[in-house]
């Protein structure tokens, strides 16, 4: 269910502060392009969420 993932990326995020699209897909079994579209989501409901590529990058929250 969408929205029970979309609660639990924020907690990740909380917990682990960076994580890639990959870590996050394989956890909940989705495409990478779900994950894609749940952070457009959550972007959209105002949480400051965001996106680094390269080496180092992942999907973070920021910190204020």
């Amino acid at each position: 269910m969408q929205i029970n993932r979309l609660f639990e990326i924020v907690y990740i995020l909380l917990d682990k502060k960076t994580v890639t699209a990959k870590e996050l897909a394989e956890r909940f079994e989705v495409s990478v392009r779900t994950i894609y579209r749940d952070i457009d989501v959550l972007s959209e409901a105002g949480i400051p969420v965001y996106m680094s590529k390269g080496k180092g990058g992942g999907i973070s929250i920021l910190d204020n």
